[in-house]
Parts: structure tokens; sequence; C-alpha cells
């Protein structure tokens, strides 16, 4: 099985939900979505058309995708290949949570992270090192503050 099936099977078990829509013949897919689904070919007609078109869509994502951003998402991909299955199991947890926000709060989590990555690495290791030493009461409070826009700034000291 090629790493790009691989990771489009993950990617849709992911973040694509279900589209219910007719089933999809194989000659029907344009041939660079044949190429990306070619693991799938023998078994295309057993497979749900929910499930078709969530490939589809996947393969349409893949090939839309420069030659970067398939490296990193190959590289993501293997390692997500080495997590356990508690760790998988954590982050599908997670993942479905955040999807299932309103669509501010999860505009919110992205600049939030995206601040957080833009920190200098020794300050990411003191904010990490800070949330790990606190206590569950400690972290909603935290929690509480950042929902209300009151923490988490840059100037913030946790």
């Amino acid at each position: 099985m090629s790493s790009c099936f691989r990771w489009v099977m993950l990617w849709l078990a992911l973040g694509v939900g279900p589209v219910w829509a007719d089933a999809i013949p194989w000659d029907q897919l344009a041939p660079s979505e044949q190429q990306v689904l070619k693991p799938l070919q023998q078994r295309w007609d057993q497979l749900t058309p929910e499930r078709q078109q969530r490939l589809q869509k996947g393969a349409q994502r893949w090939q839309s995708m420069t030659l970067q951003e398939r490296q990193r998402v190959r590289k993501n991909f293997k390692r997500w290949r080495q997590f356990d299955p508690e760790r998988k199991a954590r982050i599908l947890e997670r993942y479905q949570r955040f999807r299932e926000l309103p669509p501010e709060a999860q505009e919110r989590l992205r600049k939030r992270r995206q601040w957080f990555k833009s920190l200098p690495p020794e300050r990411r290791r003191a904010l990490k090192q800070r949330w790990q030493s606190m206590s569950p009461q400690e972290r909603r409070a935290l929690l509480r503050k950042w929902r209300d826009g009151k923490a988490l700034r840059p100037d913030d000291r946790l």
C-alpha cells in the first residue's frame, strides 16, 4: 500500500465528514484520482457511496497540494503510524471535540496555536512546563481566563 494512499485514508478518517450522494463508478473518476486511489480499485464498487465521496475528495485535495505540502503530510503520517493505539485514540477524540466547536471557537484556537508556535523555543518550553506543573483546578481557571480573552497573550506569565 502506498504512503500516498495511506495518507488519504487517514486524512479522510480525521477530517472529511460524510457526504450523502450516489455511488461513483470507477471510470468516472479523473485519471489523477484513480492514480491516488489505485489500491482501492478492486473493491471500489463495494465501498459505500459516502466513502467513495470522501475518498474522491481526499484524492482531489492530495492532487492540489504542492510538493512541499505533500512532503509535510508524508512526514506527519509517518509519525502518526508510530503512535500507539491509545495515543491515536486521544488525538482523534480531541480532534472530534475541536470539530464540534463553533467556528468562532475553532478560529480562536487556531490563532492561539499560531501565537504559541511563533514564540521562541525557550518560551514555549517554559509555558509547557508550567502547564504540566499545574493542578487540574489551576488549568481550568486558566482556560476560563483564556475563553474570556484574559490569558495567554505574549506578555502573560502563567
